[in-house]
């Protein structure tokens, strides 16, 4: 064989190793693989609207900071405050700005003896870190760092105790296992102060939670912007759904206020969302109330927190439409009937959710507390205990005092109207077939009836009514596929925790 000459050769050389590069050389960055055991993502946030990414398929790393740099908290008394990423409560702890606050950036958490904690879940955290400091000349102290699964009703430490030793901003890192929908607190005991600040997140898929101005932002109850509202949207009814008559059927216990699907019924007007069935009100922009079946099969949680808000395209044309962010600077939660919680079982069912038809202005505390702790109460029945649960909610009246504390009768330029009243009625029984049948007199039934106000307690308990209260402020008729005397039965009950 002919040898090349020397330049060819040289030039066939380099040739192969430019290929050779380029070949192996992305404009992608690297992406970590998902956890095996990791069991769905979120497609969208508060400020965007849905992806129509299905479960499992987003890989995309994330990092989300909380710099506690967005809100104010000058007091150490127990309170929620809204930051950039949610809602934190803070417990002996405030946002501290003095020269002797150790921060990176105008402001700091300082703790004392108690805890930070987020009122919000985060999806598919890998890692998490904190910047931490000695707050001025306080002496030595520790901290621990908690994390929970179940929506902070118990939680278990990460790792071991953190010493506070400098008086220097210093990074600690912890390495998280736990692929669900989980929160986090940190906690502390003693005297002696700490600062911390930015505590980053760091993980795979979309974690449901992004760091943006809060609904809270302006003053009274105006609000309102439709700029950068989410594109709307209708429902996908599967095969998770719940069926459309009989058994486990969504109004399987009757039509409360007897409202129809059609136009010229603009204030009982009916909806099936599939998941859900509803009676709206055109004039107030929200449901009047909200029926659904809730079993094992509805909470699998297949998918996590969709947090695509967003309005429903298949309103009447000519009735205002709910944006996503028609709430934005009101002082109000976006406050889900049927919960995000409720339908976990797949990625169009926990979608349903976020369509502003099943949303009221809902009282940060109502909704975060109270009411967050009544949803997980009734699901703790379905998991644990072996329950099936009908479950009705509703809200009436005008005026709800949001996290500026004063009344506010409508928001959105009098648009949306801000209810007085949130009420919820549950039939709980054994998980069975021939419902109808099986509810007697003997049936469990818990109705609750609270005021939408932010200074409300965050016991449930003490809003416990008979489901005849709550037919007497209504005006609807409850639970009428039932005989009338296991109406009259269990209707006139008070529910009793166990």
């Amino acid at each position: 064989m002919k040898k090349l000459p020397t330049n060819l050769q040289r030039w066939l050389f380099m040739a192969f190793v430019i290929l050779a590069v380029a070949s192996c050389t992305k404009n992608d960055t690297p992406v970590t693989p998902t956890d095996g055991n990791q069991t769905g993502t979120d497609s969208g946030s508060d400020s965007n609207s849905d992806s129509g990414s299905q479960p499992g398929t987003n890989t995309d790393p994330f990092s989300i900071t909380e710099t506690f740099e967005s809100g104010q908290k000058t007091a150490y008394a127990d309170a929620d405050v809204t930051l950039s990423t949610g809602s934190w409560q803070m417990d002996d702890a405030l946002l501290g700005n003095l020269s002797s606050d150790a921060k990176d950036g105008n402001q700091s958490v300082r703790l004392r003896n108690g805890s930070i904690a987020m009122n919000f879940d985060i999806n598919g955290v890998k890692m998490l870190y904190v910047k931490h400091a000695k707050f001025g000349s306080d002496g030595n102290s520790t901290w621990q760092l908690m994390i929970s699964d179940d929506g902070g009703s118990t939680y278990t430490q990460i790792g071991s105790d953190i010493s506070e030793t400098s008086t220097t901003l210093k990074t600690d890192s912890f390495s998280i296992s736990d692929t669900l929908a989980v929160r986090f607190k940190i906690m502390k005991s003693g005297d002696n102060r700490v600062n911390l600040d930015d505590i980053t997140f760091k993980g795979i898929g979309n974690p449901g939670v992004s760091v943006s101005e809060p609904d809270t932002t302006s003053t009274g109850g105006g609000g309102g912007s439709t700029s950068d509202a989410a594109e709307p949207r209708n429902v996908t009814v599967g095969s998770d759904a719940p069926p459309t008559s009989g058994d486990n059927s969504n109004m399987l216990l009757g039509n409360p206020s007897d409202a129809v699907n059609s136009i010229v019924s603009k204030d009982n007007y009916l909806i099936d969302m599939g998941y859900y069935t509803e009676s709206y009100s055109a004039s107030r922009a929200e449901p009047n109330w909200v029926s659904w079946h809730l079993d094992a099969s509805n909470i699998t949680r297949a998918v996590s927190r969709q947090d695509n808000f967003a309005a429903w395209a298949d309103l009447p044309s000519d009735w205002f439409q709910v944006q996503d962010n028609s709430y934005h600077g009101s002082g109000f939660d976006r406050g889900h009937n049927c919960p995000s919680a409720d339908r976990t079982s797949s990625y169009d069912a926990n979608s349903a959710t976020f369509l502003m038809t099943n949303m009221i202005p809902q009282a940060p505390n109502n909704n975060q507390h109270t009411w967050a702790d009544l949803e997980n109460y009734l699901r703790d029945e379905v998991r644990n205990k072996g329950y099936e649960i009908y479950i009705i909610m509703g809200s009436y009246g005008e005026g709800g005092s949001g996290y500026y504390g004063t009344t506010v009768n409508t928001i959105d330029n009098g648009n949306i109207t801000v209810p007085s009243h949130i009420w919820k009625i549950a039939v709980m029984l054994k998980t069975g077939d021939n419902d109808l049948s099986r509810i007697d007199s003997n049936t469990t039934v818990l109705a609750v009836n609270t005021p939408n106000t932010n200074n409300i307690d965050a016991d449930w308990t003490k809003y416990i009514v008979t489901v005849r209260d709550i037919e007497k402020a209504t005006g609807y008729n409850f639970l009428s596929e039932l005989p009338q005397s296991v109406q009259d039965a269990i209707e006139t009950k008070t529910y009793s925790p166990n």
